[in-house]
């Protein structure tokens, strides 16, 4: 044990200098993981909270953003395990990637569960929101605030796709859910899980025809380039993200720091949302004029076209309604409903 005279000499130090002793015990850096960048809406919502915490604790919370998953060897699967161990300190983090470890975040892979952002934002920022970050909590992480990947689209090499016989045979690379390889498998596709960082040379060299995810994504890597010329919309899941902590690393912070924490992951996610919806609904230049202008095919499937793929899988979505639980889903449904 220190000598008594020992410790209050290191407080009084401590006090000169205009620290706490909690803010005495800061690391340098804390490590923040995303599957992708900046430019891409998920990348730059993560740059935001770091820029807005650094400024807003004048430097006293320093966040390093570590992408591609690379604090986890690539692997999308793994990483809310590692913020959970401390092995991260924190992540903005996809909720389709989480979901094989907090089951109530496959809600947002139900097939065709939100038609439209409303219906989105009417989960996210309402109860089935803070079911959703209670569910998070009780995992091991402290839930701070949302972000968006946005609607995923499916989109492939071969032929357009208006119905679900234009899936069969297709090989599409989906993420490391299982509810996708359920769904895909539904629609009459052969889906194959990967990791993101394999599926863009398994685009080009054609080992599989197809993936699905946001228009941002396909825009930003100009994956007509690797042979993705088909586009369908047909918005079929969403992808919220989650700006999570480590909980040890939250408790080290003291509370004025926790709140200026907190409040800069809601503002960054709010600017992560607008970035991710820009050009979705409407102004001169969409995203989707743009991805028209490479010459590719794009298909807006009609009411009647839609309703025929929320058929295929509705036996999908009634199986995952009874894992996820059923009371959570029937409020998600409520909410969409009065949206």
């Amino acid at each position: 044990m220190k000598p008594l005279n020992t410790m209050i000499a290191a407080a009084v130090a401590l006090t000169t200098l205009g620290l706490t002793p909690a803010m005495a015990e800061y690391k340098d850096e804390y490590r923040v993981s995303t599957v992708v960048p900046a430019p891409f809406p998920w990348g730059l919502a993560a740059d935001k909270w770091a820029e807005l915490t650094r400024e807003r604790t004048d430097g006293r919370i320093n966040l390093k953003i570590y992408p591609g998953v690379q604090l986890v060897q690539g692997d999308q699967t793994r990483e809310f395990t590692a913020l959970r161990q401390g092995v991260i300190d924190m992540a903005v983090g996809s909720t389709i990637n989480w979901s094989p470890q907090i089951t109530e975040l496959n809600l947002f892979s139900l097939p065709f569960l939100m038609p439209d952002y409303a219906a989105l934002d009417s989960l996210t920022q309402g109860p089935v929101g803070e079911a959703i970050f209670d569910a998070v909590r009780k995992k091991g992480a402290v839930p701070l605030a949302w972000a968006e990947n946005g609607f995923r689209e499916v989109t492939n090499s071969k032929r357009s796709i208006r119905t679900p016989a234009d899936m069969e045979g297709l090989k599409l690379r989906v993420v490391g859910s299982p509810i996708y390889n359920d769904m895909f498998t539904a629609l009459g596709a052969n889906p194959t899980q990967m990791s993101w960082a394999d599926a863009q040379p398994a685009l080009t060299t054609g080992a599989v025809d197809g993936q699905e995810n946001p228009l941002t994504i396909y825009s930003v890597l100009k994956m007509h380039e690797l042979g993705q010329t088909h586009v369908t919309l047909w918005g079929y899941v969403a992808d919220p993200l989650i700006f999570a902590v480590n909980p040890a690393v939250f408790d080290s912070f003291t509370p004025e720091d926790q709140q200026i924490l907190q409040q800069a992951a809601v503002d960054a996610g709010v600017y992560g949302i607008e970035v991710a919806r820009k050009g979705m609904t409407g102004g001169d230049q969409t995203l989707i004029d743009e991805i028209k202008g490479y010459g590719v095919d794009v298909v807006t499937l009609t009411p009647e076209e839609r309703q025929q793929f929320v058929d295929a899988t509705r036996g999908v979505y009634d199986q995952w309604k009874q894992k996820i639980g059923s009371d959570l889903v029937d409020q998600a449904e409520a909410s969409v409903a009065n949206r």
